[in-house]
């Protein structure tokens, strides 16, 4: 297999970015993929699927991105405040970024 690369430039009509797709797909029970590279993509999604992965995981991927991509048009807030299942949700990166916390305290 090899990598595949999306762009967020459909969904970025209804306010949703290469990162609100990233963050929706935790909710499908799917890794998020590499986002923002190659940098001649904007809001690109790089999908690298690896030899071990089954047909039927790429299918479920598939049909994630498709349920997504609908999401994105009907319902773009559901997108903007993802994740939704996960037991932390969406984390504030540029402050993490910033101010990182590099030992775990009690």
């Amino acid at each position: 297999l090899h990598e595949c690369v999306f762009s967020d430039k459909y969904q970025k009509d209804y306010g949703v970015t290469n990162l609100d797709i990233s963050k929706r797909l935790l909710d499908y029970g799917l890794h998020p993929p590499t986002m923002s590279f190659p940098l001649i993509v904007h809001g690109a999604l790089m999908i690298e699927p690896t030899e071990t992965e089954s047909r039927r995981d790429l299918d479920l991927f598939i049909e994630a991105m498709k349920a997504i991509a609908r999401e994105a048009k009907e319902n773009p807030e559901l997108l903007r405040t993802a994740p939704h299942i996960t037991y932390v949700r969406r984390l504030d990166e540029v402050q993490a970024a910033r101010n990182p916390v590099l030992r775990w305290e009690k």
